[in-house]
This record gives structure tokens, sequence and C-alpha cells, in this order.
């Protein structure tokens, strides 16, 4: 098992792609067991035994999980759809996943985390000579984790390729017998299993030592500045939710996945309903279900699915970035397109984003930088409360360093920093305070000198703090 390794815009996703015939390639050759092979489409390579799971889900919400998994290669008899196998055979490969769902239950009602699964189980049911996995776990609990790592341990002892890229360096030096760096398109470096260890892959990818995630001095006020009081989301209708961000905080809502962690958001952002409750913002009620309202009091969503809902992949960086502003660059309904050009310019350029130009399409960046755009576009509207859900999702160490010190410079600039997180070592290295959640209640709150993984995972898992 080899594990591809790089910062985000390093090249990995897209020669996946090429061994996925996503992508044709410019030069070069790929050989499969010694012979040089034409990867010309996907059909291609399913044909040579090649599966790719992709790091964005690539499954359709308005169809079934067996539809879903047998997408394209339906089981048919007499000429017609074999519905009985094709359920039959999802169900195998679910209960492989250890995933306790239906077969029948269509996407749009499954979790983010679920939905990934989902998309496992159609990579494995090509049985696959070799089988690419890109970020196959940014949005799984531990236990969905632990469960998909003895999957991989299961395929390569079957005598399947396994090409694994991964940010979750531990998993690496889990798994992994081999890894390979990319930087900037090219190969970096190689690790032997005797030479993989964090250090080492971190100067391989970045080509530098990088620092450790460290808490800078915080310049929290004792501020209310969001007040949440009796908040209830349809999840979890029978349970309330009541706490406060105060501003110049990074306060963390932690918790098992399933919580009502990003329910909880979606509701004061007013994406998803509440049946209950009042949100405050400077002692100002913020009118619930109307999330343009709650921007122009100040308070902005990074969703958890950047791809879906906090991007238009098809637009560019330039206009993903200035849409929620738009009539700032606006004289009598006109977009005044230099002033558009050059704060797009400047925010991009102040993140960091990776782009040839702001006018290429936000789907030709990596998913770190994706990230960086929908930070970028809600920066330009000053905003008092900024919630991230799952801000390093599929992003690499390097991007993850600058997504933090991003939100510890707004941070001090007095924003309200209100992030939903289920990495524990982002839990405890980036947070002044700590709200845990459980089957929709907040169990507890902790506060620095209260950090510990143990701490928190007592009251994920629903003791109560006394």
């Amino acid at each position: 098992m080899v594990a591809l390794i790089g910062e985000n815009g390093a090249g990995k996703s897209t020669l996946m792609k090429i061994l996925g015939g996503l992508v044709i390639p410019d030069v070069g050759e790929v050989l499969m067991e010694g012979q040089a092979v034409q990867l010309g489409s996907v059909n291609d390579a399913i044909s040579l035994g090649i599966g790719l799971i992709h790091q964005e889900l690539n499954t359709l919400d308005n169809i079934d999980v067996a539809g879903n998994v047998f997408l394209g290669r339906e089981p048919r008899k007499f000429g017609l759809l074999d519905r009985a196998t094709m359920r039959r055979d999802a169900e195998t490969l679910l209960a492989r996943l250890g995933l306790p769902i239906s077969v029948d239950t269509p996407l749009d009602r499954l979790s983010l985390a679920q939905k990934q699964m989902v998309e496992i189980a159609k990579a494995l049911s090509l049985n696959a000579k070799v089988l690419i996995m890109d970020e196959p776990t940014s949005s799984l609990t531990l236990t969905e984790t632990e469960q998909l790592l003895k999957i991989v341990e299961d395929l390569r002892t079957q005598g399947v390729g396994i090409v694994y890229i991964s940010h979750r360096l531990s998993e690496v030096i889990q798994i992994a017998d081999r890894v390979v760096a990319m930087r900037d398109g090219q190969n970096a470096g190689n690790l032997a299993k005797q030479e993989i260890t964090h250090d080492a892959m971190v100067r391989l990818m970045v080509g530098r030592d990088l620092e450790r995630t460290s808490r800078a001095p915080s310049n929290v006020t004792a501020k209310e500045c969001l007040q949440v009081r009796d908040l209830r989301t349809a999840r979890y209708p029978g349970k309330s939710v009541t706490f406060e961000a105060r501003a110049g905080e990074i306060l963390c809502l932690a918790g098992l996945v399933g919580a009502g962690r990003s329910e909880v958001v979606q509701a004061i952002f007013g994406t998803d309903p509440a049946l209950g409750g009042t949100v405050t913002l400077d002692g100002e009620p913020i009118p619930l279900g109307n999330p343009k309202k709650t921007i122009d009091a100040g308070v902005c969503l990074v969703p958890e699915d950047r791809r879906h809902v906090g991007l238009i992949v098809e637009w560019s960086v330039k206009t993903n970035i200035t849409l929620p502003g738009l009539e700032k660059f606006a004289h009598f309904g006109v977009v005044r397109q230099r002033e558009e050009l050059a704060a797009a310019s400047t925010q991009s350029k102040t993140l960091g984003v990776k782009t040839p130009t702001v006018e290429g399409l936000v789907a030709n960046l990596s998913g770190g930088n994706q990230q960086k755009v929908v930070v970028g576009k809600w920066m330009l509207q000053n905003p008092k409360v900024l919630i991230l859900d799952e801000p390093t999702r599929g992003v690499d160490v390097g991007a993850k360093a600058e997504i933090y010190e991003l939100m510890r410079h707004l941070a001090n600039q007095g924003v309200a920093i209100l992030m939903v997180s289920s990495d524990m070592e982002e839990v405890l290295g980036v947070s002044d305070r700590v709200a845990v959640m459980h089957e929709g209640a907040i169990t507890g709150v902790l506060n620095i000198d209260q950090f510990s993984e143990e701490a928190i995972m007592q009251l994920a898992v629903g003791k109560v703090a006394a």
C-alpha cells in the first residue's frame, strides 16, 4: 500500500484523475502489470481494474443507496433492471463497511459521512486490482475510520494494490508500506516503511520543517457577542441548546458526528429551520430562518460541504469571493468590474489561494484552496461572528496552519469565531473554550485549563459535566 501525500494544489488529485480516466495526460505513460495502457475514459480505467474514490462526493442525492452503488453498472435480467440482485449486493457491501442503513434510503436523507461510505461501497463493488482512495476518511467518525482501515488491510492481503491519499498523517503512519510525496506537480521524494514519521512527511510536503500548532495569546473579551438561547432543531426537537460566543474568542462545538452540531450552526445562520429559541447579536435579535438578514447582521457561515453549498464551482474565483457583497461594487445597478477584480485579487493573494488567475474556475482548485475562497468571500463582509463547520476537512498540514492563523487573526480583531470540529488535535490546539454536544444537547463547556481528550470524550458520549 502506497500513500501519496502533498499540500493542496500539489497535483495529487489531478494525477489520480489521470489514472481514473477522467483527465488525459499531456505527456508520459501509465503502465499496468508492465504494459503501457491507454486511459481515455472512466470505462477504460474500470475495465483495467482501476477504481477511484473521489475526494469530493460523486453521488446523486435523488436516488437511493443501491442505485448510487451500481450507477451505470446496474445488473440486468432479460434486459430489465435486476433490482433484487442490486439490493442484495449493495447490502453485502454495506455490511462489509459496517454501515447500518437501508439500501433503499435516498441519498439526500444521509449525513455527509454516510454518503462518503456509500462512495466507498461503490468503489469496492468494482472488485478493482488497484483502488485509489482520495481522502476517504475526511468525513468519517473515528469508528468509521477504524472500520475503513481494517477494510484497506483486508484488501491488501487479498492482493489489491492501494493508493491512499490522506492529510491525516497518523493514518499514513499506521497503514502505509511506502510514502510518495508530491510538491508543485512533481515527485518530492519517497519514504520506506521504517522512514515514515510525521516530521519526515511534512518536510517532503512543504520543503521545510513546519511549526506545530500552538495557541497564540488570546484577546478574548467578557462581551457576549452571540447569544443562543433554547435553540431547538429538527434533528433533535426534544432538546435545546443554550450558549454564548464572546468577541475575540474561538469557541469550538465538539462532539461525535451526529451530535447535532451542524444543525445548530445552520439553524443560527438560517439555512436549517429552528423549531424554537432565540439568537441575538450584541443584544439585537436575529430573525431565524433568514440567511440574508443573518448576513446583514454580521453572522457568516463556512459550511462543512464547501463544494455543494459553500461555492458555485462553475463560476470563477473572483465571482465567488465578491458574490455576497456584490452591491459594494455596483453603481446604479452596474458592477464596476475593475473594483471587483481588484478586491478579489487582493483577497486571493492575502489568503494564498493557488490559482493562475482569479478569473479561473473554482472547480479547478484543490480542496484546500476552495476552502480559502469560501473564507475569503465572508472576510469581505467584515463579519462580527464567523462560523466554520469542519474548517480543515480535506486540507493539508500547511493549509491548516494558514487557516488557523487566519482564525486567530480574525479573533484578535474582535471577531467571535464559532468552530465545529471533529479533529481532536484541532479542538485542543485552536480553541479558547470548548462546548461539547451529545445527541442535540450541550453536556458541558470546558475552559483551557480543563482541556484534555478524555474530558471531551466523556462529554461527547453523554456524561454530563458535574
